[in-house]
């Protein structure tokens, strides 16, 4: 039986089956009114996810004590939750969290979202109902429900640009947020400031002249040469990810503050956001041990790396693009740096800051003990997820005319640079991208061409280089290739319609041109187009 399909009907054999699964009201003692002015009230964020001795074995312990331990949070007032206070923008889009978009006067926008899930609408229509629906819910508990609040202090150690969440409790009867008020109502919320628009330039993102998302960035990035991002910051913040367990880093995690250069180009810095998975603790049950090794994903915070590749399979696409420039002494100089940077204080602080008193008794010690020795370990997670990222790598080019020069220099030693054709032939090609592979470390460079008349030089001869698919996108290209490597594998492959093409082939060259436009594909935002 396929493993995925045995996961599931164990998870239905073992889950409960109550019809009203989540808890009515956040507050312990929800049936006595909350007097009117309550500057606190005193919750749980999730005591549904109790389970008895059995459920622990069976399902797992995960951050159960942390989602049933009574703690005291602070009422969420819109009036003065903020200065000058916020009032509803609109409802968010995620389809696991109750969210919106708060809005100050001064246009100043916050995110406002349940820190509890329901994975209701990310199911088949066939599963939202009975056992499996609320199997699939009871694996919220493997996430820590206030491991966001412990970030913030850690990301601004690391130099990585970040929100500050901060944690409340919606009264019952709120009225503040109009229509949008009983979506939360009763509930422990987390809120953020949002990064995105030019009207939340602010903060950790001072002096940006735009502040985007990751397909307009995209957008940006492949339509003009000046555009490009920073890959060396992008690694920087997804150390950290790794060094939390942050799994959950998919492209829609992220904003991107654009800064302008002297030079005239265009400098795009990430900026993490959504930080629901951090400390994630999944495989501590006989049914989810064997989950986790169904969905390779989901990766357990222990004091010793599980899985770089899991860590960082959800991040796939958005790494490629934004770590294709960035060479191995890159990784190990800031895994190093983030060392010194996390000391044993900071990370001290940032616990006792984030955790409420009560979940920090529980589970303090326990986590600094961890993100120590994952601090102790980070440079040899770094130098696997080097690995990961190097065996296939992706150089694009944009919608404007390139020169793609490939120089086979020595057996381990292939560079790629990226050059933007002058307007007038007879200027100065400007660089735009440049690195050295090994083909040791790396099987496969694709470079795609997109748009323009772009060129394809390919020289030299060695016994080993990695194999080159290049694509040379729509319009009329020029392949170049005097190369030559030991073997009978030709090592460079062109992708392209038959018509509108120079190719000078070598005894490298395969032609894999042909009538279809499929080889024109390139996924520029994550759609799969």
């Amino acid at each position: 039986m396929n493993l995925r399909y045995l996961t599931l009907l164990l998870f239905s054999a073992a889950a409960c089956g109550r019809e009203t699964y989540f808890q009515p009201d956040a507050r312990v003692e929800f049936t006595t009114p909350l007097p009117t002015g309550a500057d606190s009230a005193r919750v749980t964020a999730g005591r549904h996810y109790h389970r008895g001795p059995l459920g622990r074995v069976l399902l797992g312990t995960h951050h159960r004590p942390s989602w049933v331990q009574p703690v005291t949070l602070p009422v969420f007032k819109p009036e003065s939750v903020v200065v000058g206070g916020v009032k509803f923008g609109k409802l968010g889009g995620g389809f696991q969290t109750t969210s919106m978009t708060l809005v100050t006067p001064s246009g100043r926008g916050y995110a406002l979202r349940s820190i509890d899930k329901d994975p209701y609408r990310t199911l088949p229509k066939v599963l939202r109902q009975g056992f499996i629906l609320q199997a699939v819910r009871d694996a919220t508990s493997a996430g820590m429900p206030y491991g966001a609040f412990v970030v913030p202090p850690l990301a601004e150690a690391a130099g990585v640009p970040h929100t500050t969440p901060r944690a409340y409790y919606v009264r019952p009867d709120e009225q503040g947020l109009g229509e949008a008020s009983e979506r939360l109502r009763g509930k422990v919320v987390l809120l953020e400031e949002k990064f995105e628009g030019k009207e939340n330039i602010a903060g950790p993102v001072a002096g940006a002249a735009a502040l985007e998302e990751s397909d307009d960035m995209l957008t940006a990035r492949y339509a003009n040469p000046r555009h490009q991002i920073d890959g060396e910051a992008y690694l920087r913040a997804r150390l950290l990810d790794i060094w939390l367990g942050d799994w959950d880093r998919h492209e829609g995690q992220w904003s991107w503050a654009a800064y302008p250069q002297p030079d005239g180009r265009t400098l795009w810095r990430p900026v993490p956001q959504d930080r629901d998975q951090v400390f994630f603790r999944f495989d501590d049950g006989l049914i989810s041990w064997v989950a986790s090794k169904a969905v390779s994903k989901f990766r357990t915070f222990r004091p010793r790396y599980q899985s770089i590749e899991g860590y960082t399979r959800n991040a796939a696409f958005i790494d490629e693009r934004a770590l294709a420039g960035v060479p191995r002494q890159v990784y190990d100089r800031t895994a190093r740096d983030l060392q010194a940077r996390l000391t044993d204080e900071v990370i001290a602080r940032a616990v006792r800051q984030g955790l409420p008193r009560e979940v920090y008794h529980q589970e303090g010690a326990a986590m600094e003990a961890a993100l120590r020795a994952r601090r102790t370990e980070l440079p040899d997670a770094a130098t696997e997820f080097y690995r990961l990222k190097a065996r296939h790598v992706v150089v694009a080019g944009t919608d404007q005319a390139e020169r793609f020069v490939v120089e086979r220099r020595n057996d381990t030693a292939t560079v790629v640079s990226v050059y933007q054709v002058p307007e007038e032939r007879s200027g100065v090609p400007r660089l735009l991208y440049q690195r050295r592979f090994n083909p040791a470390d790396t099987r496969t460079v694709a470079l795609h061409g997109l748009h323009g008349k772009d060129e394809f030089i390919v020289s030299g001869e060695v016994r080993h280089s990695p194999f080159l698919n290049i694509y040379g996108g729509p319009g009329s290209d020029l392949l170049q290739d005097s190369s030559r490597v030991a073997g009978w594998r030709k090592r460079t492959r062109f992708f392209d319609t038959r018509r509108n093409n120079e190719l000078v082939p070598g005894p490298e060259t395969k032609d894999r041109t042909d009538h279809s436009v499929v080889s024109h594909a390139f996924d520029r935002d994550g759609s799969g187009r």
